[in-house]
């Protein structure tokens, strides 16, 4: 579960790091501006969809960072992964977990990239999201 407190602590270095005020990072992402008082102020915790939208918004910005404080912000260039989608059809795509090992064992992570690739043979893939056991999750959007 987020922190909410943390969680607003985040969502202010986030602020502060593109220098907006609340009420221009509500703008920015297409929210009430209410939605950010209310999350700032601890009253609210943050929806899926208020979530993703800071990561579309602002790709430096790590989800999983985001959501339980683990990992950097802002996120370097050179940890953005190339999209499946941009890679050519006869390539295969190379499909990489950044999980903990006690997550998913590396024969099911093996698993899952050969029915991803199976599958993505026929139809394009539009997102992916990861639930781990503790909650915590990860999407991932052409």
């Amino acid at each position: 579960m987020v922190n909410s407190k943390d969680f607003a602590k985040r969502l202010e270095k986030v602020m502060e790091y593109h220098d907006l005020s609340a009420a221009s990072f509500a703008d920015q992402i297409n929210v009430g501006r209410s939605s950010i008082s209310h999350i700032l102020s601890g009253r609210n915790k943050p929806s899926l969809d208020f979530v993703l939208k800071i990561v579309d918004k602002f790709p430096e910005v790590e989800l999983y960072w985001l959501l339980n404080g683990k990992g950097i912000f802002p996120k370097s260039k050179a940890t953005t992964s190339t999209p499946v989608s941009s890679l050519s059809e006869k390539s295969t795509p190379k499909i990489e977990f950044e999980t903990p090992q006690k997550n998913i064992a590396v024969n099911e992570q093996k698993e899952v990239s050969e029915k991803i690739i199976q599958s993505s043979a026929k139809k394009k893939i539009h997102k992916i999201i990861i639930f781990y056991e503790d909650g915590s999750f990860e999407a991932f959007e052409n």
